[in-house]
């Protein structure tokens, strides 16, 4: 796999309370990625950009949302999860904190 592709496989963190609780007591944090993502792709970008060892890879196929403005009816983009325990003694730090 190249470094380019690897670079666009993840989109963003996903951080709310669920992730930060699966985070504390599992070593299991949560990314949005490409929608045409594999499993072996999500694990080796985060290695790549964390520099830690992934254990194991979980995605969900999210399904947009059907809204509606006054008359206009409209639907929100499908995305894909992805939830990646690491493996003991790796951990990654969002907040960079000094």
């Amino acid at each position: 796999m190249n470094n380019e592709r690897l670079m666009k496989v993840l989109l963003s963190p996903l951080v709310s309370e669920k992730s930060a609780n699966a985070a504390d007591a599992n070593r299991q944090f949560t990314f949005q990625v490409a929608t045409d993502a594999t499993k072996r792709e999500i694990a080796k970008a985060v290695e790549k950009m964390f520099d830690v060892e992934v254990e194991r890879v979980q995605v969900v196929n999210v399904k947009g949302k059907a809204k509606r403005f006054g008359a206009m009816q409209g639907r929100r983009s499908d995305w894909k999860k992805a939830y990646v325990k690491l493996k003991p003694g790796s951990d990654i730090d969002f907040a960079g904190g000094a």
